[in-house]
């Protein structure tokens, strides 16, 4: 490679969230480490983000590209073939960056072997009362979320693609991503394993994670990712762990409880207390770590629609491997 190439190429798939762009861009500006690239490839969007990167290419070296519309798996190997960087660092339109970023990965790797990496998100202060609840809900130990985040063993994660990162040689081993979308990085994340790569968590390579902004968007979301775990398990079997089937069980049991009152109050009772017991949980839990009484109010529903969006992307996607349909 040439030596004036950059450390790091940023790729970010685009679909139809212009203005997303324009903070996750703003953000990146900050960094303390600058020797990087950014290249935002727009996934057959109707509304174009491309006025928006034209805005900030005085001050990032920045480049846009357009494809048709085939997910965010494909957007990212557009990306990967396009960059120029030494290391592939994968965001999601959504997020937020703090300028520490790639300064904390570098010295990370002043210790480590690392071959690829990921780090957890977190909810930003200025993210509305909803996007807040629903991101403590996705990174909170309490409903299986932060299990992903903060492992003993630094080389037991799986990196997500909202905050991913890998070096070229990685990606020209693996070919990049197999599916198109729902749970792509978890797959392409057990493959790296599977081939000798070392993979981390980095714990201070985090990022602010908006998610969504209305909870139908999240549910549909948390409905997805469900649908590729399973998707994920087809191509890698075993993968399936009992954090994976929670969501199902805990979505089972709500379904339990009117069918237990046919039969006598003590057990419905029983069980609708201890869901009653557990959103409290949630809740307090929430409203401490925010220090909002309402994130910590929104969490509830939050973590509602978390668990049983999920469960039922989980189960519909298994019931349709039984009958044999294929994917979507």
């Amino acid at each position: 490679m040439n030596e004036s190439n950059p450390v790091f190429s940023v790729i970010v798939p685009v679909y139809n969230r212009p203005q997303e762009i324009r903070e996750l861009l703003q953000s990146l500006t900050n960094q303390v480490f600058k020797d990087f690239e950014v290249l935002i490839v727009e996934d057959g969007s109707s509304d174009s983000s491309e006025n928006i990167v034209q805005e900030f290419a005085q001050v990032l070296s920045i480049r846009y590209f357009t494809k048709k519309n085939e997910g965010p798996g494909p957007a990212r190997n557009f990306g990967f073939e396009k960059a120029q960087g030494q290391f592939f660092v994968l965001f999601d339109s959504d997020c937020l960056i703090p300028e520490q970023y790639f300064s904390n990965v570098l010295a990370f790797m002043n210790n480590h072997p690392v071959d690829a990496w990921g780090g957890a998100d977190r909810g930003h202060e200025n993210f509305s009362a909803v996007q807040q609840a629903m991101a403590f809900t996705m990174s909170s130990w309490i409903t299986t979320g932060g299990i992903r985040g903060k492992l003993k063993d630094l080389r037991a994660f799986q990196p997500r693609s909202f905050n991913m990162g890998l070096r070229r040689e990685v990606y020209q081993a693996t070919g990049g991503f197999k599916l198109s979308r729902f749970a792509e990085d978890i797959e392409l994340s057990i493959r790296m394993k599977s081939m000798g790569f070392s993979v981390w968590l980095i714990p201070d390579a985090w990022v602010y994670h908006k998610r969504r902004t209305t909870f139908t968007q999240f549910f549909k979301q948390v409905m997805n990712f469900g649908k590729g775990r399973i998707q994920v398990a087809r191509l890698h079997p075993g993968t399936i762990k009992i954090t994976h089937v929670f969501p199902l069980l805990f979505s089972l049991g709500l379904l339990l409880v009117p069918f237990l009152y046919l039969i006598g109050n003590f057990w419905a009772n029983w069980l609708a207390g201890a869901y009653a017991i557990y959103f409290l949980l949630i809740g307090l839990t929430s409203m401490v770590i925010s220090r909002s009484v309402i994130v910590g109010v929104l969490s509830m529903p939050a973590g509602f629609i978390q668990l049983t969006g999920y469960g039922y992307g989980f189960l519909k996607e298994a019931i349709k491997g039984l009958a044999g349909k294929s994917i979507v």
